[in-house]
């Protein structure tokens, strides 16, 4: 991506232009508080240009309207920079959606294709990628194995696995085969990928409004109706008493106009947009495509977090890491019989058995295309898989491996005796957080395997850091209870469901948003879906399936799960950033009551903390700060309030004492300093 940073030329240029093209109605009344001050520039500029051409004396119009056009413009201006900060990452997902000739075959297997471009491409078509080649469309791996440079999409040049079945057969359209073949059907239509999903979300983010946002706006023009009927009162009332004191109040519309827009909340009225667009714009960065505004919002104010065990906290595949024989049965003796019962086993853990026999006591494959092999593959029903060797006929070896009960099961139905002590080796094993695989040949155990799980490193410190964050982690496994809990232990999370079922997941939820709280799930598998689409926040992998990416309102294109603390950091600072300008806005409009206030109504006298040196100096030194303050918070309003966890009460307190105490003394500093300007240049 060609990032664009906060004062790149390119940006800057894009976002004057579309600064100038939202004064337009259609733009000026999206925001209520801003098409206030838009109506009143409006009247008076008519007022002015009447004035020019019938002669009639001008006061200050001039000065006041053209800082009122630049309060416009800079109000524009920093939703433009938000605006264009995000379309820059759409512009660089544009170029990988270019039309693509690809292989379209009948059947797994064909070696004969048609030859059609992408766009031709519809759901359920078949297509052979080769190395080199680029991947037409989103879809499913249903054949192959093959390294995918997913560079286009994620930004990580380190190409990924890509293989039919399990969660990383989902492959995105636009990425590119680096090395052996994949057969995939196509899941989307031309123009639904999705890239194209992602672009639109991107471009879809400046239209859109979270609920906090909306009520907030709400608010806003509600103080500045407020405001609005207290000047309109205010006329007649200064007009009569000043006629009583000898004053002459009766000032001009354009002083009036001044009054009321350094009275409304101009300053985060003039942000608000910004800082939403930022926000969505901020996790784009970080490779992260939220759905709606709504998703950010929310990921500043969750509870807790579930998390799915394999390829989230643990690094997804089991490895044998140890051998137990039974009394009788020598170490090699179980690793041979291991071995050989796993070379058919293509699973990560069964290549790893492969691999620990093999390192431990040199039993290299053997070749048995002179005997009779039958092997026994794994099935749901069964829970083990094996080999039988046939001499003459006759069974000479018959080796099962798979779950406790299974081989129990297993040796007890060819009238063998199975050991309770074994049970308790097993549990133990499951205590320490790993899976014990139960190894026969014939009616006699031979020993256990330890699959172990290996945690993700930096996952405990992180996890304690969104503890002081507030947030509960509660872990998903299909694992038993032990294992569940010594690896909930190892991991540090606060709580864990064990042999959990996509039901199990949706319930847990369903009782935690009960009780009031917001909840957060990282999934990536088709089983995931319901509990993504249910929880409020559902960060999806980019490597998950087609299913879990759809349901989620978030995706995570590098497929990090601990990334969810920079996206609840996100979404603090988020509702941080809106809640600081906003007492910064306020504060900010009381300090500019001091300058405007005894202005028009003392000229200048008792009340003039400011010393300001005259009243037309003093209206049109708030109407310039009014204006200017608005691109001096652009920056802070971009990269938004840096994130500190702390509890509510002394966030509050820190918000009051920073951006309300800044806010107050902010303006009697830059009002006078303008003050003195205007007087030293005789203005």
């Amino acid at each position: 991506m060609n990032s664009k940073t906060l004062f790149s030329k390119d940006l800057i240029q894009e976002s004057i232009w579309n600064s100038i093209q939202k004064f337009s109605p259609k733009y000026a009344f999206s925001n209520p508080v801003m098409a206030t001050v838009w109506v009143g520039t409006s009247i008076l500029l008519i007022q002015t240009i009447y004035f020019l051409l019938t002669n009639t004396p001008l006061q200050n119009e001039v000065p006041i309207l053209l800082w009122l056009i630049l309060t416009l413009f800079f109000a524009n201006f920093a939703e433009s920079v938000a605006e264009s900060r995000g379309k820059a990452r759409a512009d660089s997902l544009k170029k990988t959606r270019s039309s693509t000739a690809t292989k379209k075959v009948n059947a797994v297997g064909d070696t004969q294709f048609t030859l059609i471009t992408s766009n031709e491409l519809k759901i359920d078509d078949i297509v052979l990628v080769e190395a080199g080649a680029i991947i037409p469309s989103d879809g499913e791996v249903i054949s192959g194995i093959a390294s995918v440079d997913e560079s286009a999409v994620t930004g990580e040049s380190a190409p990924v696995i890509r293989e039919s079945g399990g969660d990383r057969s989902a492959v995105t359209g636009g990425t590119k085969v680096i090395s052996d073949f994949l057969y995939i059907k196509i899941t989307s239509k031309p123009g639904e990928s999705f890239i194209d999903k992602m672009i639109s979300m991107i471009e879809g983010a400046t239209r859109q409004k979270t609920p906090n946002e909306i009520a907030l706006g709400i608010l806003l023009f509600a103080l500045t109706i407020l405001f609005f009927l207290g000047v309109v009162t205010l006329i007649p009332i200064a007009k009569f008493v000043g006629n009583q004191i000898g004053e002459n109040w009766n000032f001009s519309f354009s002083v009036w106009l001044a009054l009321f827009v350094c009275l409304i909340p101009t300053t985060i009225a003039a942000l608000l947009s910004a800082i939403g667009i930022s926000g969505m714009e901020r996790l784009i960065r970080y490779n992260v495509i939220a759905k709606s505004g709504k998703a950010v919002e929310a990921a500043g104010d969750i509870h807790v977090l579930l998390l799915d065990k394999t390829g989230t906290i643990t690094l997804g595949n089991r490895e044998a890491h140890r051998f137990y024989p039974v009394d009788g049965v020598s170490e090699e003796e179980l690793a041979d019989a291991s071995q050989l019962s796993s070379l058919s086993d293509e699973t990560p853990e069964g290549r790893s058995i492969v691999i620990l026999a093999k390192q431990k006591y040199s039993i290299r494959e053997r070749n048995l295309n002179s005997l009779d092999v039958r092997w026994i593959p794994f099935t749901a029903s069964t829970r083990m898989s094996g080999v039988e060797i046939y001499e003459k006929g006759n069974v000479i070896r018959n080796i099962r491996k798979g779950a406790i009960d299974a081989i129990r099961k297993h040796i007890e139905s060819l009238g063998g005796v199975f050991n309770l002590d074994h049970q308790k080796i097993s549990d133990e094993i499951s205590r320490k957080g790993s899976t014990p695989i139960l190894v026969s040949e014939g009616n006699r155990l031979l020993g256990i395997i330890e699959l172990k799980d290996i945690v993700k490193g930096g996952l405990k410190e992180r996890f304690a850091y969104l503890r002081r964050m507030g947030i509960r982690t509660v872990m998903i496994t299909g694992d038993n209870p032990l294992t569940a809990a010594a690896i909930a232990a190892e991991a540090g999370v606060d709580d864990f469901i064990a042999e959990a079922t996509p039901e199990a997941k949706l319930k847990r939820i369903r009782e935690e948003q009960a009780n009031g709280y917001l909840v957060a799930m990282i999934g990536d598998g088709t089983n995931d879906a319901p509990a993504l689409a249910q929880s409020d926040v559902g960060v999806a992998m980019n490597t998950g399936t087609q299913t879990a990416r759809e349901a989620g309102n978030m995706i995570d294109l590098d497929s990090n799960p601990s990334k969810l603390i920079e996206i609840v950091e996100i979404g603090k600072q988020l509702l941080m950033t809106r809640g600081a300008l906003t007492t910064f806005s306020i504060a900010n409009d009381v300090a500019k009551y001091f300058a405007i206030i005894p202005a028009l109504f003392l000229p200048l006298g008792s009340l003039n903390i400011m010393r300001l040196s005259n009243p037309d100096n003093a209206i049109l030194s708030a109407v310039i700060f009014n204006a200017l303050v608005i691109p001096a918070l652009i920056p802070l309003a971009l990269r938004g309030v840096k994130y500190v966890p702390k509890s509510p009460d002394q966030a509050l307190l820190r918000n009051f004492i920073i951006y309300g105490g800044g806010g107050m003394v902010f303006p009697f500093f830059g009002i006078k300093l303008i003050d003195m300007i205007l007087s030293g240049v005789s203005l």
